[in-house]
């Protein structure tokens, strides 16, 4: 498929603001391609060069990129910086300066979506001494031989800026029906990708071998595996009812979920995020430990890494250990900030796929595999068969500083990347008002009034994932909770992804000041949940009333780096909040 082709499709999307329509289009997009180059045309859609936890970025800053039109074109860096502060779109510049090139005569070459990937990879692989010189030269190259519409997207791709709106879940309802004939066989799909994390290959193993193909991906190491994850329920009796009377009853740390992959044959470990970005470097420590301390040869395991006071016995806030997250002086914070991995899950040993075993021999696998006695712990459990033991060993969860507790059914399989009653989380008592804090992605942002204006940011737009439609719904106007430092740091990352118009796949009847890329998390609380016409959260065609905070307000230290958009509080979670606050109230 030739670059420009791809192009057109791209507009297309762009153009659209129905998600159903997106499928259709990159539906009809995949069906051009051959097997060869499915997967460059799936990551260059997604706006990636791989995986996400290979974390391969393509590297070009504005400036350069403003530097390559301008030379591309014969145009002075001035003229583009000019029109760049117009539009405020680079990809635009780029289509603008190409139509209007004075290098028009110079030969072209038809490009290739390969040749384009492959040029993108060499720009990402481009490093030392001359690597900028270097990389303009590539995208140089590019745009000489590309048409003004490939230049909009090839400047955009490289700028990592693509946003064509299409999620993961929309590529996957795509690749469904391209390859499967219908939408109909989407579980298949999506079973693959969360088990190997990787849309690319998910993608060529349905172009060479069909759905069948498909349905044979398996564990593989150091492919992270999509985490599983839990639903949650008010009270220790509604817990035990809907376990069947029996249930192990973990401690729920709040740290950083860590998924370890460790090959000991060659020396290799790696740790993912909960939302697969590779945090290895993170955590020189227990990449050590896991060759000391694990007597498997390979292994998958699953923990949460949380900074711990050996002396006190204290756990340490999420903020402290976040602060491991950096690129420089690691092995300084690692020793000031220690960290203990409390593994609670094992998905792979030895080549042996674990996920369809029952958790409870899962977890004897686990305390078999690891020493248990260093860095590596296990989660602490219980095995509860009565309402009072699970209150008790929450309330002693509570006093050690922990989030709460995760009930887990004895003989449930490992379901990854799904929230499942095998896994019901409770994080504290609902008292007929909200307590729990949310996790939601920003939508939009408002400029405000008065002494804010400075900031150029006053309030937010934010919303909650509707996983079964692939889309964002707005939950809540946010406007207090702000630190001056956190509205001038939101504000900047926000004015990074500004967009002109509301994306394709966010549902709102509210418009804030700008729109942006639905890309950022924040921790917000409020009081309650209320039925509102104003949001569109759970709003469907039988009720014009939605659901909103009352009263939301920012508690976490700014944007949430350790989730992605998806990772977001979703609409079924808070309608059964809503739910339970009214159960306590009637209760009471």
């Amino acid at each position: 498929m030739l670059f420009d082709e791809l192009s057109q499709y791209y507009v297309k999307l762009e153009e659209t603001s129905s998600r159903l329509e997106m499928v259709d289009i990159l539906s009809d997009m995949f069906s051009r391609a051959v097997p060869e180059e499915i997967s460059s045309i799936i990551y260059i859609t997604q706006g990636v060069l791989g995986p996400s936890f290979e974390g391969l970025q393509v590297g070009v800053a504005e400036k350069f990129a403003e530097s390559a039109i301008a030379m591309a074109s014969g145009y002075h860096a001035e003229d583009v910086v000019k029109a760049f502060r117009k539009s405020g779109d680079l990809g635009l510049c780029a289509e603008e300066f190409i139509k209007k090139s004075k290098l028009r005569s110079l030969s072209k070459k038809q490009l290739s979506v390969v040749d384009i990937f492959r040029s993108m990879l060499k720009i990402a692989n481009t490093s030392g001494t001359g690597s900028q010189a270097g990389k303009i030269k590539i995208l140089v190259e590019m745009l000489t031989s590309s048409s003004p519409i490939e230049s909009r997207y090839i400047i955009r791709f490289a700028l990592g800026k693509l946003r064509l709106g299409a999620g993961d879940a929309t590529i996957i309802e795509a690749l469904s029906k391209t390859y499967a004939g219908s939408r109909n066989s989407k579980p298949i799909f999506e079973n693959a990708y969360n088990i190997c994390s990787d849309l690319g290959k998910v993608g060529e193993t349905a172009s060479k071998s069909g759905v069948i193909g498909v349905g044979k991906i398996r564990v593989t190491l150091f492919s992270p595996i999509r985490p599983a994850l839990a639903e949650r329920l008010p009270t220790a009796e509604n817990i035990l009812e809907k376990m069947g009377g029996k249930c192990a009853v973990e401690s729920k740390y709040d740290g950083l979920r860590a998924q370890v992959h460790m090959s000991r044959g060659g020396r290799r470990a790696r740790i993912f995020s909960r939302n697969l970005e590779d945090i290895t470097e993170m955590f020189p420590d227990i990449c050590k430990a896991a060759f000391s301390e694990i007597k498997a040869d390979s292994i998958i395991l699953e923990g949460e890494a949380i900074s711990y006071d050996d002396i006190t016995g204290e756990f340490r806030p999420f903020q402290e250990t976040i602060q491991r997250k950096r690129k420089h002086g690691v092995q300084e914070k690692s020793e000031e900030l220690p960290v203990h991995l409390f593994a609670f899950d094992l998905m792979y040993i030895d080549g042996e796929d674990l996920m369809a075993k029952p958790y409870e021999e899962r977890r004897k696998r686990l305390e078999s595999a690891v020493s248990g006695a260093g860095l590596i712990r296990f989660s602490n459990r219980i095995i509860a068969t009565s309402a009072k033991q699970i209150e008790e060993y929450f309330n002693n969860a509570v006093e050690q500083g922990l989030e709460g507790i995760v009930a887990k059914d004895m003989g449930s399989v490992y379901v990854a990347g799904a929230r499942k009653f095998s896994w019901i989380k409770l994080k504290r008592s609902y008292r007929g008002e909200l307590s729990d804090t949310l996790d939601l992605v920003i939508l939009g942002y408002y400029l405000g009034k008065g002494q804010r204006t400075e900031f150029g940011l006053g309030g937010l737009l934010a919303g909650v994932y509707n996983e079964s439609k692939d889309t964002f719904e707005t939950v809540s106007k946010i406007g207090t909770g702000f630190s001056e430092k956190q509205m001038s740091s939101l504000g900047k990352s926000l004015r990074a992804i500004r967009l002109t118009k509301m994306p394709a796949r966010v549902e709102s009847v509210v418009a804030p000041d700008f729109w942006v890329e639905p890309k950022y998390i924040v921790t917000v609380r409020a009081d309650e949940i209320t039925r509102s016409p104003m949001h569109t959260c759970g709003k469907t065609q039988q009720s014009d009333a939605g659901y909103a905070l009352r009263f939301p307000r920012l508690v976490s230290d700014g944007i949430r780096t350790d989730k992605s958009a998806e990772d977001a509080t979703t609409t079924k979670e808070i309608i059964e909040m809503f739910n339970l606050q009214r159960k306590v109230r009637v209760s009471k």
